[in-house]
């Protein structure tokens, strides 16, 4: 589609309602040019989603980027979480980011990787006209050495957003519009012709139809659009720790905490619940599903998310809870041993390069696929929808157009970024967890 006006889609439905589908539709009431156009926001869950990878506690909100166009980017959504609606509720808090690195060329191969990243985001964050603590070696505060970090900087201009929170505000805000028709349906495949989706189909067999349709499924996506070698969806450990009175008074305002050699990070607590994490590179979950564009091309293997929803006492495999313990052995030792109030399993849908897919899909000349995010959306949701309806428009920001474009397949089916990330790189979801159930046999 293109951007003059007399094809506007009269009805556009949008297929998910996290962070890339609801800031969608949001901004699609906010322009003009959508005036008279009617528009479906469709969910598998009522909202907010639990397993939902926007629905959580608390998301990282940085400009500390290696790639300078979402350096800027972030800064101008940091504008808004400051003082549109988000700061005035008591959802972005900002006491700092604290970015290290360790001098241990071990890091699972990381290392080099994560120091190449810190140097050039603390570049960028310069650039941009912020002027970070930088920290010498040694400076790094914790028992434990380069568990923590060796060396890196403080931004006193980066903070945390109450991630669900967040959500349920720009929830509020697009049903003031009275513009967007809420739905709850699990969509089990999309129709398609030989050039455009004639409509999706939802599990109890309803038929939904629009001009423009807009996936914006979250790591569900390749269950909907053979996305392999573009988008696969990981899996990322999280887990959160009570902690006393005394404890949240001590930590709630200190700086975030992340180590990019090992991805490991602690966001400060809230209401004495501490969160513990890791931006890796994920493991993967090979599911086997008929091909979603054309049964008749036989079954393809992608990964899907493995919930504690769609698998109820699902927790994070051991390998992961050593990993968060050792962290917090090295950050706060005397919670190292306490137990986890609970784990969760965080699901991404990276790309090859961490960039976005906000594009027209090359073949179906009304589907619009939007997705990608590879770990480092949510930080961008006043302003993402803005961008993603400058894509529908055929106006992407020019920093971008490559960027989130239609990307070239990559050689391998299942994608493990070449981003900057923390942990092992090809993990698998069901092999790890095996490990813990043999482990505890013994």
């Amino acid at each position: 589609m293109a951007a003059a006006a007399e094809e506007i889609p009269k009805s556009v439905l949008i297929l998910g309602s996290g962070v890339f589908g609801l800031s969608t539709a949001y901004s699609l009431t906010q322009n003009p040019k959508f005036a008279n156009t009617s528009i479906t926001l469709v969910d598998r869950s009522v909202f907010p989603a639990p397993d939902g990878a926007s629905i959580d506690s608390s998301r990282i909100v940085r400009p500390d980027y290696a790639d300078l166009p979402y350096a800027r980017l972030a800064i101008e959504a940091q504008a808004r979480w400051r003082n549109e609606w988000w700061g005035q509720q008591d959802v972005y808090h900002e006491p700092g980011l604290a970015v290290v690195v360790n001098k241990d060329e071990s890091d699972n191969g990381n290392g080099d990787l994560g120091r190449k990243y810190m140097t050039d985001s603390m570049a960028n964050v310069e650039r941009c006209g912020l002027k970070p603590g930088k920290k010498s070696e040694g400076a790094a505060t914790g028992k434990g050495g380069s568990s923590v970090g060796d060396f890196g900087y403080v931004n006193w201009r980066s903070g945390w957003a109450d991630a669900e929170k967040g959500m349920r505000v720009l929830r509020a805000r697009v049903e003031k519009t009275n513009r967007v028709n809420f739905l709850h349906a699990s969509i089990s495949r999309l129709q398609f012709s030989n050039d455009a989706v004639t409509g999706c189909e939802t599990d109890d067999g309803k038929l939904l139809t629009a001009d423009l349709i807009v996936l914006a499924t979250g790591a569900w996506t390749p269950a909907l659009l053979d996305l392999r070698g573009r988008c696969s969806a990981t899996g990322q450990i999280l887990s959160y720790i009570q902690i006393t009175d005394a404890e949240q008074a001590a930590l709630g305002d200190r700086p975030t905490l992340l180590n990019e050699s090992s991805g490991l990070f602690i966001i400060p607590p809230v209401n004495n619940v501490l969160k513990v994490a890791r931006h890796g590179y994920g493991y993967c979950n090979p599911t086997t599903i008929p091909h979603p564009e054309d049964a008749s091309l036989g079954k393809i293997t992608v990964s899907l998310p493995r919930t504690h929803i769609s698998h109820p006492g699902l927790e994070i495999p051991e390998e992961g809870k050593k990993a968060l313990r050792s962290f917090l052995a090295a950050v706060y030792p005397s919670l190292a041993t306490r137990p986890f109030l609970n784990t969760r399993i965080c699901w991404y849908t990276d790309t090859p390069r961490g960039d976005w897919l906000l594009s027209y899909h090359p073949r179906y000349k009304n589907l619009f696929v939007a997705t990608g995010g590879s770990g480092h959306a949510y930080k961008f949701l006043p302003v993402v929808g803005d961008k993603i309806v400058d894509c529908l428009l055929g106006e992407p920001p020019a920093e971008f157009k490559d960027k989130w474009a239609w990307p070239e397949r990559d050689v391998e089916d299942q994608v493990w970024t070449k981003d900057w990330r923390g942990g092992v790189k090809g993990m698998v979801l069901e092999e790890e967890l095996k490990k813990g159930e043999n482990k505890a046999k013994l």
